[in-house]
């Protein structure tokens, strides 16, 4: 195996397991900072990697609703897990971020706008229900009137490497949602995991040419078998969501007595927009120094569970949690379609993962179905 050129985009290649080092080598050299996913307390989360060995590998998870747990997996596989509780939202939206800075100079305040960050990462490992969240927060954070500089100063530096799912936890459902488990756009690279090396699809020409100086050789019709079997046992592992009747099902529910079911269980922590990688909703808060000499406002992110987030002069619009919960699935599944034409849900199943209850959207949605509300 061995091969000097680099494949054109659209080609697929298979290279030995070793040969991702040299892929996170090139990366290093074009300026890329590596994120991906590595063990630490307890989870499978993102962080700066450097190397090959900092990859979990021999690590999968046992999830189900409101479990977590890491535990050893098979065949000793890079990419032998799913996703954990972090998203790349906190790399591309983070949780706080500097708005601007007010000084106050010789009696008047003097203004000055935060320059938006734009640190160049390289995310290793994405997975395809994570590529589309992607997608669907560059919807929601760049394609409307007002793009968000901040965001749009980070996107535009990232070099993506997709992770195609082989496996799929309890908790899955991107097959429901059209969003896995492989990766059919909006990467550089996408890999699947062989027994003895990866399948790597380029989607662009940096990831073309991220594969210099690596031994890849086109993929054979064997090959291709061989992923496309992975992929398929991981479709036959998710749990299903219906989905082609949802906004009419949950607008035709709103005063469904579930509500009131689903309300007596959640805790309405927030966790499960926390933890989803399209919630792109945040507020302001504003600081001082203690002689009143210099101000700050920072973005940071919020929940539509909190209180605050719906307190509006005159009240609060959503003052119940069977009122939030509501929220939160009806614009997920139907108003996100009127919003931005299409769901704002990809199938992941954080949200049930970390859900302290194990509130289970898949299941709540299956509810209203199997006893609709009788019309008035």
């Amino acid at each position: 195996m061995a091969t000097a050129s680099i494949p054109r985009v659209s080609a697929s290649v298979v290279v030995l397991k070793a040969a991702l080092q040299k892929i996170f080598e090139n990366l290093r050299a074009a300026g890329f900072t590596l994120v991906g996913p590595r063990v630490r307390d307890g989870a499978i989360v993102l962080d700066e990697i450097a190397a090959l060995d900092d990859l979990p590998r021999g690590w999968t998870e046992d999830k189900q609703p409101g479990r977590y747990r890491l535990v050893p997996g098979r065949n000793g596989q890079y990419f032998g897990f799913t996703v954990g509780p972090h998203s790349w939202k906190q790399f591309l939206h983070p949780p706080s971020a500097l708005l601007f800075t007010a000084r106050k100079s010789n009696g008047a305040w003097v203004f000055e706008p935060a320059k938006p960050q734009a640190p160049q990462y390289a995310f290793i490992g994405v997975r395809p229900c994570d590529l589309k969240a992607i997608a669907l927060q560059d919807r929601a954070l760049l394609e409307g009137p007002v793009p968000d500089p901040h965001y749009r100063a980070r996107r535009r530096q990232v070099f993506l490497l997709a992770a195609n799912c082989g496996e799929a936890a309890a908790t899955c459902f991107c097959t429901s949602m059209k969003t896995g488990p492989r990766a059919s756009t909006g990467f550089d690279l996408a890999l699947t995991e062989l027994p003895d090396g990866f399948l790597i699809d380029v989607g662009s020409e940096t990831g073309s040419e991220m594969l210099q100086d690596t031994e890849w050789e086109p993929a054979t019709a064997f090959d291709l078998g061989r992923a496309t079997q992975a992929l398929q046992r991981a479709e036959r592992q998710q749990r299903e969501l219906r989905t082609d009747d949802l906004p009419r099902l949950l607008y035709s529910n709103l005063e469904h007595p579930h509500w009131d079911e689903v309300a007596a269980r959640c805790l309405s922590c927030g966790n499960c927009t926390l933890a989803c990688p399209t919630c792109f909703c945040t507020t302001v808060e504003d600081s001082s120094d203690l002689r009143g000499q210099v101000a700050r406002r920072t973005r940071v992110w919020d929940s539509c569970f909190t209180g605050d987030f719906s307190q509006v002069h005159g009240g609060n619009t959503r003052p119940t949690i069977r009122s939030r919960y509501r929220q939160f699935l009806t614009h997920k599944y139907a108003s996100w379609i009127d919003q931005f034409g299409t769901v704002g849900c990809v199938g992941c199943g954080r949200c049930m993962t970390w859900c302290p209850v194990g509130i289970d959207p898949t299941q709540e949605v299956k509810a209203f179905r199997v006893s609709p509300a009788r019309p008035k």
